[in-house]
C-alpha cells in the first residue's frame, strides 16, 4: 500500500510534528487504542492520487492546518493528534485494505477525512465491527445516513439536501422542466441520481435523459449524445471535475447549451481552473461550506479567515478551496468530540461527545449540532455560479438565467 506521495510526506512532516509512533507506551485502557499518554492516532484513506487527487489532497491539507495549530497549542488533555493518511486513489478495495491496517495494524482510535462514497461506504461493516467511528467523510451518500450508523459521524449536508434545493431553484425560481442527469456510474452517481430523481417527483417530474461514464474514466461522449438529444434545459451532474468539464466543453462545441447544475463532490476549484476564464455563466454548483475566498466570507465569517490564516501559515502557496475549508471543519469537530470526551478518553466517550454538540459555532454562519439520534451536524446548502473563471455566490436566482436554447415552462 502506497502512502501519499513524497510531495505530501513532507508537507505532513512540516505540519504535523507529532507524527511519530509511540507503540511502547500504553492506551489510556483497552477501550481506547490509538491513545498513549502523549497522542492519540487517527487514521484516514483518501484520494491522493489520481483522477480525484484534488478533493482528496485538499481535504488533507485543510484538516492539517486545523490539527497542527492545535499540536502546537499542546494538542488535546495534553496529547497530540497523529492523522495517518493513507492513499487509495478513490478505488473502493484499496480504500478497504487501508481501512483494516489502520484499525489493526496501526491500532487507530478513530477514523477520518475519508473522500468518496464507493469508497466510503465499503468500509462501514468495518466500523461495526471494530466498533470505531468515522469523523467527516467527505461525500453526502444516504448510505452513511439511512439506515442511522451509530459508528458514522456526518458533519456535511447530504446530495439528496443538496439536490432538493437545486431542483427547486431550477423548476420554481426559473421554470425550467425538462432537466437530464449526468452521473457517475458508481455508487456516488446512483445516490446522487436517486436523490434528483426524488426532487423532480415533487413537481410531478422525471428526468428527460440519463447519460453516465465509468469511474476514472472521461468517456463522456454517449452521455452527452443522450442528453443532447433529449432538447434538456437544464443538466443535474453528479461527477467529479474532469469528466464534468469536459462533458460542458464537448456541449459547447456542440452549441447544446443548457444550465449545468454540479452537486459539491465535483469540486469547484479543479472545476473552474479547468474550464478557464471563459463564459461559463450558465455553470452553477452547490456547496456545504460558504466559499472562502470572496470578499464578503473572508470578511464576515470568522471561522473563513481562521482557515485561511492557518492555511497560509501551515500550507504556504496553497489557495483556499471549499474542499479545503470542509477538511478544515470536520478537523474542528474532531477536536471539539475529542475535548469533550476528557482526558480518559474511550470510543463510547468520543461518541457520545460528539452527540453532546449544540449549536456550535464554527464561524460559518451556520452552527453545527447532533445528537444520540442525529450525527448529521450541518444542514445547509449553499449556490455558486462560475462567473470570470471563479465560482460566486448566488444572493438572487432572478440572475440566474435559463439556458438560450430552451424555452422557458410557462
Amino acid at each position: 500500500m502506497s502512502r501519499i506521495a513524497v510531495s505530501f510526506v513532507l508537507l505532513l512532516t512540516a505540519l504535523c510534528a507529532a507524527c511519530g509512533k509511540d507503540e511502547d507506551k500504553p492506551s489510556v485502557d483497552r477501550e481506547a487504542p490509538g491513545v498513549t499518554a502523549t497522542e492519540i492516532r487517527i487514521g484516514s484513506s483518501l484520494a491522493l492520487s489520481g483522477h480525484a487527487s484534488f478533493l482528496g489532497r485538499q481535504t488533507l491539507i485543510g484538516a492539517m492546518s486545523y490539527l497542527t495549530a492545535v499540536n502546537e497549542r499542546g494538542g488535546v488533555h495534553g496529547r497530540k493528534i497523529t492523522l495517518l493518511a493513507e492513499d487509495d486513489g478513490y478505488d473502493p478495495p484499496r480504500c478497504v485494505a487501508n481501512t483494516q491496517k489502520l484499525i489493526v495494524d496501526e491500532k487507530v482510535f478513530a477514523l477520518f477525512g475519508y473522500v468518496g462514497t464507493p469508497t466510503t461506504i465499503k468500509i462501514i461493516p468495518l466500523l461495526e465491527e471494530a466498533r470505531v467511528p468515522l469523523v467527516g467523510a467527505f461525500t453526502g451518500a444516504n448510505a452513511l445516513r439511512d439506515p442511522f450508523q451509530r459508528f458514522v459521524i456526518n458533519i456535511r449536508a447530504s446530495y439528496y439536501q443538496e439536490t432538493r434545493a437545486a431542483v427547486k431553484h431550477l423548476v420554481q425560481d426559473l421554470g425550467l422542466r425538462k432537466i437530464a442527469v449526468f452521473y457517475q456510474y458508481d455508487a456516488y452517481g446512483f445516490d446522487g441520481l436517486t436523490g434528483a430523481e426524488l426532487a423532480l417527483k415533487e413537481y410531478g417530474l422525471a428526468p428527460v435523459a440519463l447519460g453516465a461514464y465509468i469511474r476514472g474514466t472521461q468517456e463522456v461522449e454517449e452521455a452527452l449524445a443522450k442528453i443532447a438529444s433529449s432538447g434538456a434545459q437544464a443538466v443535474v451532474m453528479i461527477g467529479t471535475y474532469a469528466p464534468c468539464a469536459k462533458f460542458i466543453q464537448l456541449a459547447a462545441q456542440k452549441d447544446f447549451a443548457p444550465l449545468f447544475y454540479a452537486v459539491s463532490f465535483v469540486g469547484a476549484g479543479e472545476m473552474a481552473r479547468i474550464l478557464g476564464p471563459e463564459d461559463h455563466s450558465l455553470v452553477i454548483m452547490s456547496e456545504v461550506v460558504p466559499p472562502p475566498d470572496l470578499p464578503e466570507t473572508k470578511t464576515l465569517l470568522w471561522g473563513v479567515a481562521e482557515y485561511r490564516d492557518l492555511l497560509s501559515r501551515y500550507a504556504p502557496g496553497e489557495q483556499p478551496s471549499t474542499v479545503g475549508l470542509e477538511g478544515f471543519v470536520n478537523a474542528k469537530i474532531l477536536v471539539e468530540g475529542l475535548r469533550r470526551a476528557g482526558p480518559e478518553p474511550t470510543r463510547d466517550k468520543f461518541i457520545a461527545a460528539i452527540e453532546s454538540i449544540q449549536d456550535y459555532s464554527l464561524g460559518i454562519a451556520n452552527t453545527v449540532s447532533f445528537s444520540p439520534q442525529n450525527h448529521q451536524g450541518l444542514e445547509r446548502v449553499y449556490f455558486t455560479r462560475l462567473s470570470g473563471g471563479k465560482f460566486t455566490l448566488i444572493n438572487d436566482w432572478k440572475r440566474v438565467a435559463p439556458s438560450p436554447t430552451a424555452p422557458v415552462a410557462p
